[in-house]
C-alpha cells in the first residue's frame, strides 16, 4: 500500500509543471485524489486488526493489495495527462505506467512481440494486460556509459526509447519500444532477447553475482574505493573518503537491486557503439517518490569488472 500511494504522489509531483495556471476544477481533482488515498490506506489498515493464522493473514494482505491498485487505477484513469507530458519520457512514462486507460490508448495494436527478431505474435487490445514496470517497487535503474549521459534523461528531442525488463535470475531481457509518433509517445513493439544478447552483455552477467554475493562484491572491488556515505553518527550528513575492500559491509549502499531491473535506453545508440562493448558502467538508481538516488561506478579491467566509486 505505502509504495502504491507513493507512485500516485510521484505522478502528482511530476505534473507540478503543469499545475500552476491550471484551472480549480483540475485542483479540485488532485485534492480530491490524495484524500480518496487516505480513506483508503485508513480503511485498509483498520481491516488488519484482527490477527488470523499467518497463512490466512498473507492471503487476506494479498487480496486487499491487489483490490487497492485495482482502485487507485481507476481512480486515476479518470484524470488526463497534461498535453506538455509528451515533451518529456520521464513524464509520460509515469503516467502510462499508473494509469489504465491511457495506457491502452498509447500503444500500437495489435503489438508485435519479437524472439529472434522474428514476430512470434501480436498482443490485441483485448489480452493486454496492465504494465506497471518498476513503478510498485519504489524505484528504478539507469546504466550509463559516461557522466554526459545523464543528460540525456533531460532531452526533449529524444524520439526513440527502450525500457528493458531484465531478469538477472532467468538472463531474460524484454525491450518495451517507444516512439514519438505526432508529437506522442506510443509503445510500437516488444523484443525478447536474452542477456547474452545484450549491449551489456558483459556486465549484467557480472552484476548478476555482484547483486547477491556480498563476498564477491568484496572481491570485485578496487583496492581503494572513493564513497560518498550517510554518516553513521549523524542521520543528516554524510561522509565522504576512500575505503579498503574489506569495509565494505559497513559502508556499502542500503540498496542493492537484484532479482529484476530496469534500464532505460533514450534514443538511438550509435551503431559503433552497439558493436563494441564499455569497459565502464554508472549504475544509477533512483527513488520514484523518496528522492533517493545513489549510484556505483564499475570499471572492466582485463576481464574483471570492479567496483571504483559509489555514492549512496
Amino acid at each position: 500500500m505505502v509504495s502504491t500511494f507513493f507512485v500516485i504522489l510521484h505522478l502528482l509531483l511530476s505534473m507540478r509543471r503543469f499545475i500552476e495556471g491550471l484551472d480549480m476544477r483540475r485542483n479540485t481533482i488532485i485534492i480530491t485524489i490524495l484524500i480518496t488515498l487516505w480513506v483508503v490506506s485508513f480503511s485498509t489498515t483498520g481491516c488488519r486488526n484482527t490477527r488470523p493464522s499467518d497463512d490466512l493473514e498473507a492471503s487476506a494482505d494479498s487480496t486487499v493489495t491487489d483490490s487497492v491498485a485495482e482502485e487507485e487505477e481507476d481512480i486515476l484513469s479518470d484524470i488526463p495527462m497534461p498535453k506538455a507530458a509528451d515533451e518529456l519520457f520521464d513524464d509520460f512514462i509515469f503516467n502510462f505506467a499508473a494509469n489504465k486507460k491511457l495506457q491502452k490508448s498509447r500503444i500500437a495494436f495489435p503489438l508485435p512481440v519479437f524472439d529472434d527478431k522474428k514476430v512470434i505474435r501480436k498482443i490485441e487490445r483485448g489480452h493486454w494486460k496492465m504494465e506497471n514496470f518498476f513503478m510498485r517497487q519504489g524505484y528504478y535503474t539507469l546504466l550509463f556509459n559516461d557522466i554526459e549521459q545523464l543528460e540525456v534523461v533531460k532531452d526533449t528531442t529524444i524520439n526513440h526509447v527502450v525500457i528493458e525488463k531484465i531478469s538477472l535470475e532467468k538472463g531474460d531481457v524484454n525491450q518495451y519500444v517507444f516512439d514519438r509518433l505526432s508529437g506522442q509517445w506510443m509503445l510500437t513493439s516488444i523484443h525478447n532477447i536474452t542477456i547474452k544478447e545484450s549491449s551489456n552483455k558483459s556486465f549484467l552477467e557480472f552484476y548478476q553475482r555482484f547483486s547477491s554475493d556480498e563476498e564477491f562484491q568484496i572481491e570485485s572491488m578496487s583496492d581503494f574505493v572513493t564513497f560518498t556515505a550517510p554518516d553513521p553518527d549523524d542521520d543528516f550528513n554524510s561522509i565522504t573518503g576512500s575505503m579498503v575492500p574489506e569495509q565494505w559491509p559497513a559502508f556499502k549502499p542500503s540498496l542493492i537491486p537484484e532479482g529484476t531491473i530496469y534500464n532505460i535506453i533514450y534514443g538511438n545508440p550509435e551503431t559503433e557503439e552497439t558493436e563494441k562493448e564499455n569497459d565502464e558502467i554508472i549504475f544509477l538508481i533512483r527513488g520514484i517518490a523518496n528522492g533517493m538516488e545513489s549510484e556505483m561506478t564499475f570499471k572492466k579491467k582485463g576481464e574483471h569488472w570492479k567496483l571504483m566509486k559509489f555514492n549512496s
